[in-house]
């Protein structure tokens, strides 16, 4: 994108990149008119089939739901179809290396009680959203900066009754649901399995099919699947409190179709957080991180006789 114009429409200046993948560039930039600092997602237009376009028409469908970033404009520029929406913060493996790849309980907690409804929503609107994963559940900016949102639904579909077609692993194989490994049609029940081992990577650090040796791709996903269908004999809940098998389990006796108990799983991690006397604070691990970097840089102003500025707490 090395001719990248760097005005939208006359409507956005792209100031900086933020990230990108196969799917497209990501930009931070703002309204020429008001100001606003904004998220910008360009895409080819020779792209076809259109994953930018899926995502525009899936997000204004669910536009105003928790959790559902805004978007404020999309269209196309050059050789480029672009969505203006809403700029988010740091995403979720972000700031798990940042925290040294390892969130208290409590983090994990206030995390999934936000994340859950948020996937009930979504499914609710009849969409599942296929490739769940920390890169893709992002930290507000500012205001909402103790807001998790889920973003990139580029991959996300419909939900579909039947069951009886083949698919290859869709989304990202390290956090896919049994089923999808099978090549199962997807539904709620596996952003839902997928969503627990995104909790347990953040608990545990890793997960027991990460790093496994072979010789194929297709040889690694047959190992990976085989690890995850004994994942507790490997490890997977080892020192953990019992209500995330218990989440597995009412996740994984779903049959195709059937909705998750979205209000049970909610309440077993609810209740894990009054029984440890936790307070929601939305004070977040990283949160806790940036506080004490503060102060240890405070100190070090003050050892050297710099004056120290007045915070509004």
């Amino acid at each position: 994108m090395g001719n990248l114009t760097l005005r939208i429409e006359d409507k956005y200046q792209l100031d900086r990149r933020l990230g990108g993948g196969s799917f497209g560039e990501v930009y931070q930039g703002h309204d020429l008119k008001t100001g606003q600092e904004v998220a910008l997602k360009l895409e080819y237009v020779q792209i076809d089939p259109s994953l930018l376009e899926n995502e525009i028409e899936i997000y204004e469908k669910l536009s105003g739901g928790p959790g559902i970033p805004r978007v404020y404009w999309h269209g196309e520029e050059c050789e480029f179809r672009v969505m203006a929406f809403e700029l988010l913060g740091p995403n979720l493996e972000n700031l798990f290396n940042y925290c040294g790849r390892k969130f208290s309980l409590k983090t994990v907690l206030l995390l999934a009680d936000q994340i859950i409804p948020g996937f009930q929503y979504i499914h609710s609107e009849g969409y599942i959203h296929r490739d769940v994963k920390p890169d893709n559940l992002l930290m507000g900016d500012g205001k909402q900066g103790n807001k998790v949102y889920i973003t990139d639904i580029g991959l996300a579909k419909e939900i579909e009754e039947r069951d009886w077609h083949s698919y290859p692993v869709v989304g990202t194989v390290r956090y896919a649901s049994i089923n999808a490994h099978l090549g199962k049609e997807q539904s709620p029940r596996d952003d839902m399995e997928s969503l627990g081992y995104v909790l347990l990577y953040f608990l545990r650090g890793s997960l027991p099919w990460q790093s496994l040796k072979a010789e194929s791709g297709a040889q690694k996903e047959k190992l990976i699947l085989e690890r995850k269908q004994s994942a507790e004999a490997h490890g997977l809940f080892r020192d953990l409190p019992e209500e995330f098998k218990k989440y597995f389990e009412h996740v994984r006796s779903l049959r195709s179709g059937e909705k998750p108990n979205y209000v049970y799983l909610r309440r077993l991690f609810r209740n894990l957080f009054r029984r440890k006397g936790y307070e929601y604070d939305y004070v977040f691990d990283w949160t806790e991180l940036k506080f004490l970097e503060y102060l240890e840089r405070s100190r070090k102003r003050s050892e050297d006789g710099e004056c120290t500025p007045y915070i509004n707490a």
